[in-house]
């Protein structure tokens, strides 16, 4: 760093031997001066404007900074306490997450639960990415703008619906009558009329491991696909026209003017919103999966956590005050879901380097 002087914001005048200071530099210190009390002034006069983000600073107050502390548990081990209310720690170092690699006892629970993650969330983004891209071609295709309308709102209207209502419309659909006391949901059936397996039927495709991870794909695309085609839609729509015209000119169909003009104008977005995405690989939440195995099916779904256990719904069971075991199992739940944690950081700043270096697009 080069060290300022006194003459570097003022000019010498050799016939007074005194120094003044240039018009454009008596702005820049009246600015200076006056910053704070300019941010006071624009803050007033908006003052509305920041009152609409109160409610959103307090949500991620709450929701994700506050909950930051209890990270501090997979650092410790509580000495004192019967697993559930603990009144002493001590400092243990990453003891936690040698156990979760190396421990005979939590390791390959950790390990299948990481590769469940993993495989689930890779097919989320195989199948979940490309699909709002082409729901948001497909719109800018639809020439009527009532037809267009009517058709958004069909495919944005699942991601207004809770988890609740979802995962039971799924076990509707797909459960079976183990219990003989309940309706074979209506894919089942059908299922049922191609000569699909009694056991199959009895259990329910939802309970069934070979079709568990299908369902939930399918699912989890019919909510968040069309909602999340509104920001590659405004991308579409803002191409040019004249880009459109052009392309005519050069007796491009609508193929060639979708490939050589469309997807290279929302390119940049597209590699932006794959960056998010992949920010979130691993962040398979575990509300969906309990209720989906969690209700009516007793022991057969539980078997399904073969396929279905992922690290969140894993650091939960062991966080969990009721099911609680062993003292530790908390830290362990906590160090589980903090390293899922960090390997999604690594995987944004990952994807956000290859991205600038390929592209010059980048998050950041």
């Amino acid at each position: 760093m080069f060290k300022l002087k006194y003459d570097d914001f003022l000019i010498y005048d050799e016939a007074t031997g005194t120094y003044s200071m240039s018009a454009e530099q008596q702005v820049r210190d009246e600015t200076e001066k006056n910053r704070w009390k300019n941010t006071g002034w624009t803050i007033l006069k908006d003052w509305r404007l920041y009152a609409m983000l109160i409610p959103m600073v307090l949500v991620y107050f709450l929701w994700k900074y506050m909950p930051m502390y209890e990270l501090m548990a997979c650092f410790k081990n509580p000495t004192t306490g019967d697993g559930q209310t603990v009144a002493t720690y001590d400092w243990v170092g990453l003891r936690y997450f040698e156990k979760l690699f190396t421990d005979p006892v939590y390791s390959p629970d950790f390990w299948g639960a990481f590769r469940n993650t993993f495989t689930t969330a890779f097919y989320g983004l195989l199948f979940g990415f490309p699909t709002p891209i082409i729901l948001a071609l497909f719109f800018n295709e639809v020439k009527s703008n009532v037809v267009r309308s009517i058709m958004q709102v069909c495919v944005y209207l699942p991601k207004f619906l809770s988890t609740v209502i979802v995962t039971s419309l799924v076990l509707v659909l797909f459960r079976g009558n183990a219990a003989g006391t309940q309706t074979i949901g209506v894919v089942s059936t059908v299922f049922g009329w191609f000569g699909a397996d009694q056991a199959l039927l009895d259990n329910g495709l939802v309970y069934t491991t070979q079709y568990y991870r299908a369902i939930y794909i399918i699912t989890d695309l019919w909510e968040h696909a069309g909602y999340d085609s509104i920001v590659f839609f405004a991308a579409v729509i803002a191409v040019s026209p004249t880009s459109y015209e052009a392309a005519q000119i050069d007796g491009a169909g609508k193929m060639s003017q979708m490939r050589y003009v469309v997807i290279p104008s929302i390119l940049s977005t597209v590699v932006i919103m794959l960056i998010m995405k992949i920010g979130s690989l691993l962040s398979v939440g575990y509300e969906k999966i309990y209720l989906l195995l969690g209700q009516g099916a007793g022991e057969t779904s539980q078997s399904n956590y073969e396929v279905a256990d992922t690290v969140s719904t894993l650091a939960n069971r062991w966080s969990d005050p009721k099911t609680i075991v062993n003292k530790e199992d908390k830290a362990l739940g906590t160090a589980a879901e903090m390293l899922n944690n960090i390997i999604g950081m690594i995987l944004v700043i990952g994807a956000n380097k290859i991205a600038r270096t390929a592209s010059d697009v980048s998050l950041y």
